[in-house]
């Protein structure tokens, strides 16, 4: 009986101890100074890394969008050369909005309806805007910035 609580004893000082060294080692993989990188930002947003080609301007027809299911990202062209770009995660409950009829954006779980021209919430359930993605263009090419 002893040998069993002294090696379960012993086990779970373990598991601590290696808790604890995993917790030390993912916080020296962070900067000093608290701040992060664009990386960072963008996987912390449940996005892909800056810097990821979207693909050419010609996939986003003027007046509608596109949405890049990878990167969870939307892109619309409200006007001709006029990008912008919104995250496809509905903020009403996280479903993909993957509808785009002309300027409306569509989630298909609870029908909440958004803006191409600023991602505003059109109809609800959702009471909050699709957060804004940072993109540029570069030549005819539209990347994540």
């Amino acid at each position: 009986m002893t040998d069993v609580k002294r090696r379960t004893v012993l086990q779970g000082a373990g598991l601590v101890g290696g808790t604890v060294v995993a917790g030390g080692l993912l916080a020296a993989c962070g900067s000093d100074d608290g701040s992060s990188t664009a990386q960072d930002d963008a996987m912390a947003t449940g996005g892909a890394p800056a810097g990821t080609e979207l693909g050419p301007t010609s996939d986003v027809p003027v007046g509608g969008g596109r949405v890049y299911e990878s990167e969870k990202v939307l892109v619309a062209q409200p006007s001709e050369g006029e990008f912008k770009a919104f995250s496809s995660v509905c903020t009403h409950q996280g479903c993909a909005v993957s509808k785009i009829e002309g300027t409306t954006l569509t989630c298909p779980c609870h029908g909440s309806e958004f803006s191409t021209d600023g991602g505003k919430v059109l109809q609800g359930p959702a009471t909050k805007a699709l957060p804004e993605r940072k993109i540029r263009v570069e030549g005819d090419t539209i990347f994540l910035a």
